[in-house]
């Protein structure tokens, strides 16, 4: 039987910068420009959206300024909450990434996972955390606590897989494992080292795993830290490793695909890799 899904990734760029307003005036210009995208989202009927890795602020990690941790919320928090009304009003699933606060001096990059019915079903927190090239983000995020998560929604079984996770295929398959049908990646990674790892890694976890996934980068250049360009390019992925919409490399856009997730079955029927795996041979991976 058919379960055809319509999902939604934005990509955007930033709306307004270190210096050129507080850190509050810059939360909110970026919540103010994704708005439009999340009302086309849900005048196009789309079920799953998901935003850009820390989507209310800059990528701000290539400095280790201590003044963004003022940017980091509770979660559920104002963010949150302001999306349970959107998902409510679309009855639509949103997948929010923003910079949480759990208490002072204890911060993570998480994404919430809201409900079709505006119910906060909970949260991811990034486990993979760098510090190299200009990501610095051990001086911000502490590394997540809360495993690999997947999420009951009202369309499918939902896990999330936060931008430098996705070099770790282990956390992937664990995903596979808990049962997740669709894996969302939000991203915040620019072209040199690793853009050609972008479109060969999320591929690969989505065929060994047979899942679905959303991957999501934003675009532009971010001053004042003139990392390099982020280059974009969100695309959803099948669970055979087939790419089957891309967005573009240097536009703020929606890109929404839509997709039958009993392939899943099908694609798990041909390649037995959960039944064939040998996890009592794999000891090594768990070694410190």
């Amino acid at each position: 039987m058919s379960r055809i899904i319509k999902s939604g990734l934005i990509q955007v760029s930033l709306s307004m910068t270190e210096g050129e307003g507080s850190i509050q005036e810059i939360k909110d210009s970026m919540i103010k420009k994704h708005i439009p995208y999340i009302e086309e989202a849900g005048r196009q009927g789309v079920q799953i959206l998901c935003f850009q890795e820390i989507f209310t602020t800059p990528y701000f990690c290539p400095g280790q300024d201590a003044k963004w941790y003022e940017s980091a919320e509770t979660v559920p928090g104002p963010t949150t909450e302001m999306m349970q009304e959107y998902a409510r009003k679309y009855n639509m699933v949103i997948i929010v990434p923003v910079y949480e606060k759990e208490m002072q001096g204890v911060l993570y990059n998480t994404a919430a996972v809201i409900d079709a019915d505006g119910t906060y079903l909970g949260k991811y927190r990034k486990n993979h955390i760098p510090q190299t090239n200009g990501f610095w983000e051990k001086f911000f995020f502490k590394p997540g606590n809360l495993g690999y998560p997947v999420f009951q929604t009202k369309y499918a079984k939902v896990g999330v897989y936060i931008c430098y996770d996705r070099h770790f295929p282990d956390g992937a398959r664990v995903l596979g494992l808990n049962g997740a049908e669709i894996v969302y990646n939000p991203s915040a990674t620019v072209e040199g080292l690793s853009k050609y790892l972008w479109k060969l890694e999320q591929p690969a976890h989505a065929a060994a795993n047979g899942y679905f996934m959303g991957c999501i980068n934003r675009v532009g250049i971010e001053k004042p830290w003139n990392l390099g360009k982020f280059y974009g390019s969100s695309y959803f992925v099948d669970p055979r490793g087939q790419i089957i919409a891309s967005a573009s490399e240097d536009k703020d856009e929606l890109l929404i695909a839509e997709f039958d997730l009993s392939l899943i079955d099908e694609v798990r029927s041909t390649w037995q890799f959960f039944r064939d795996r040998r996890p009592e041979t794999y000891g090594k991976l768990t070694e410190i």
